[in-house]
């Protein structure tokens, strides 16, 4: 959809539905493109142990926790 200035002010429900509908809607200015208004992706819920992470290292000598404690220290010891 395409959709100027005064589009987004007096369509608005139209630029909306749009959008439910999973639709792009491009602004003009003067005829130019000026930006592009894209739907928001509904929110994943995943849990925690489903992470990647938490695969990589089955079998490990160390714990989760001890893992994350050596990636999240700085680089050198001061």
């Amino acid at each position: 959809m395409k959709a100027s200035i005064v589009d987004l002010r007096y369509k608005t429900t139209d630029i909306l539905k749009a959008l439910d509908r999973n639709e792009s809607v491009t602004v003009l200015y003067h005829g130019k493109i000026k930006g592009i208004i894209k739907p928001a992706r509904g929110k994943s819920i995943s849990k925690v142990k489903d992470h990647p992470f938490f695969a990589m290292y089955k079998g490990g000598e160390q714990t989760v926790l001890e893992e994350l404690e050596n990636l999240r220290k700085p680089r050198y010891d001061l």
